[in-house]
């Protein structure tokens, strides 16, 4: 079977594969991997492997795991025996299948109908000097990087049969479910190796516009709730209204927000306006406009620096919200409860000089991309979960993190044809450093 990098990307952006529905693009991966000639792999998302994990609901009742499979592929190049039993490395490139939905908001047609503009197929198949783009929800976070990790495979995979190259090494493409909500399919793989040998390194594809990111931030996600007392609006001053103490709360919180940028600093996060953000993403309270609100809940999503622990940080907002707490009469004796829910993002980070950074490096120079010393990003990826588990691992892939989540996401092709030439640079160069 011939590989068709558009082709490809068009029809994993064509599934559905929102939260729970990972299943059909998954085994449509696993079945296209094993026609190019891989070693195919499957593995469904495990809750009662995933309770024992600091990241993850302690109840597995609570894990939405239904639907969150993950596929991958295995090429064994040169001596390098499939099975493992060797002293030959092992690299994965790694890309999600999942996405987030679409919203109304979206105005180029069905978000899950490619739309490719520009370049030799330009709108509705006719040829344009215009630079190729593609259009789809997933397009740049991040099924083109998946695709870029299956064509360097491969094109890894032909450098040797032609002669062009000479490794030994394994190479995995992992196309892994439930990256949007915390990693079901990476932390299950890193919990419980799917495959008969070690991982040595893995680079996972996520939108970096082609640079190495080797910091990821991490997040406390906690929930809010604030009891008062109702009373009719008419008498307000019967009730005990939950809407300002709320209000110093959340001042309370951005305050502490403001000190941690300056107390907690990494040198890769200076740049950034706000180093660790804090956000309020939903209030909701009250039951009738001619009622004092009795009852709030919100949620924060609390940034954590690399360094830190989720558990740390959440010490510290605690604390915070103590000091309000006993300044108010009320909350006293009505405490509101602040407690974790969903899952918790740690954050990680690989040294900038460790092997796998520099061969991605190398690559990106053997692809004639610029040089880019090594970021952090704001935002946590799968790679935490390798690097808990001791495989040190780097982003890197095509497309802008500003497209991700964004209407009518957008890439342009030359970035993936980009990434996937320096991607297969990178493999080869950590294969014959090891």
């Amino acid at each position: 079977m011939s590989f068709d990098s558009r082709e490809f990307a068009d029809r994993l952006c064509g599934f559905r594969s929102t939260a729970g529905e990972e299943t059909a693009v998954a085994e449509w991966l696993r079945d296209r991997l094993a026609e190019l000639g891989f070693e195919p792999y499957v593995w469904d998302a495990d809750a009662e492997l995933l309770a024992g994990h600091p990241s993850f609901p302690d109840d597995p009742a609570e894990m939405a795991t239904a639907g969150r499979r993950s596929a991958a592929g295995v090429l064994a190049l040169g001596d390098a025996d499939p099975a493992g039993g060797d002293d030959y490395p092992t690299i994965v490139l790694n890309g999600h299948l999942d996405v987030v939905p679409a919203e109304a908001e979206w105005e180029s047609g069905d978000p899950f109908e490619p739309v490719r503009r520009g370049g030799p197929g330009g709108l509705n198949g006719e040829p344009s000097d215009a630079p190729e783009t593609l259009t789809a929800r997933g397009a740049a976070d991040m099924k083109c990087g998946v695709t870029a990790c299956v064509g360097a495979a491969l094109d890894v995979r032909e450098a040797v049969e032609t002669g062009d190259a000479a490794v030994d090494c394994r190479i995995v493409v992992e196309g892994v479910a439930g990256e949007e909500d915390g990693g079901y399919g990476a932390a299950t793989a890193a919990l419980d190796n799917p495959y008969p040998f070690e991982r040595d390194a893995a680079i996972v594809a996520e939108p970096t516009s082609l640079r190495p990111v080797v910091a990821t931030q991490g997040s406390l996600m906690a929930r809010l709730r604030i009891e008062g007392r109702s009373a009719h609006a008419a008498t307000r001053w019967r009730g005990e209204d939950v809407l300002p103490r709320f209000e110093r709360i959340r001042e309370a919180f951005m305050t502490l927000e403001t000190e941690r940028g300056e107390a907690v600093t990494h040198p890769l996060y200076e740049a950034f306006p706000v180093a660790w953000p804090v956000v309020c993403g939903t209030v909701e309270a009250g039951s009738w406009a001619s009622t004092v609100p009795a009852e709030l809940t919100a949620e924060f999503r609390i940034g954590v620096a690399p360094g830190e622990t989720v558990r740390e940080v959440e010490a510290a907002f605690r604390e915070r919200l103590a000091n309000v707490v006993a300044n108010d009469p009320w909350l006293r004796e009505h405490p509101p409860a602040f407690e974790r829910f969903s899952v918790q993002f740690e954050p990680a980070e690989v040294p900038p000089d460790a092997p796998v950074v520099e061969a991605v490096r190398a690559g990106m120079a053997d692809a004639g991309l610029p040089d880019a010393e090594p970021e952090g990003a704001t935002y946590g990826a799968d790679s935490r979960h390798y690097i808990a588990a001791g495989i040190p691992t780097v982003l890197f892939g095509p497309g802008d993190i500003e497209e991700a989540h964004y209407p009518d996401e957008t890439i342009a092709w030359n970035e993936v044809e980009s990434a996937r030439d320096a991607l297969a640079s990178a493999v080869v160069r950590y294969a014959n450093a090891f």
